[in-house]
């Protein structure tokens, strides 16, 4: 029996490890590394955050950010790669440290190259997102340039809709919203 994988690690372990470019997260107390992502995973988050911050700051209903720390419990803190919340939603969830405390509306998550950061995304984190009340969650896959779009229904987030680079993305999360997925891969 290997000791190590009786360890729950917290979110005050976090703070032991050193800066060293790697992403630290804990879901259900197991610790997730992975490196820093890849050029192309960056420049598909600067492209669906900049659509959703144009919006934002026309509907002016909320704000957007990157890779913002969410400490759900001290057993689950996680490193989305873009979310959006409410003005609303962010007045109740921000503290004072500038970290998520709760589920902003919606969480996207790029993938990764590897079937770890696969499993990561679609399956520990969906089912986090789900439990923490995430509205909706994307994902986005750039190497089969899809869209994965998973609602809310009856208390879980289900898959919703697949759109691929011929498609429009839209939600009804966010009143007259529309990106081409195209423009996210392009």
């Amino acid at each position: 029996m290997n000791p190590a994988t009786n360890i729950r690690w917290t979110t005050a372990d976090l703070k032991l490890f050193p800066d060293d470019g790697n992403r630290y997260e804990i879901i259900d107390g197991e610790l997730l590394v992975s490196k820093a992502p890849h050029w192309k995973h960056q420049e598909i988050c600067v492209k669906i955050g900049t659509q959703l911050e144009l919006w934002s700051s026309r509907s002016n209903t909320g704000k957007v950010a990157f890779a913002p720390g969410i400490i759900f419990t001290e057993a689950d803190n996680v490193i989305p790669d873009v979310v959006w919340a409410s003005h609303q939603r962010l007045a109740a969830i921000l503290d004072d440290a500038g970290h998520l405390t709760d589920a902003p509306e919606l969480v996207i998550e790029v993938l990764s190259p590897g079937e770890i950061q696969e499993k990561r995304d679609r399956q520990l984190k969906l089912k986090l997102y789900s439990i923490q009340g995430v509205q909706e969650y994307w994902i986005i896959d750039p190497q089969k340039q899809q869209v994965e779009i998973y609602r809310r229904e009856n208390a879980v987030l289900k898959l919703a809709a697949t759109l691929y680079k011929e498609d429009e993305l839209y939600s009804p999360l966010l009143p007259d919203f529309s990106c081409s997925v195209a423009r996210i891969f392009n």
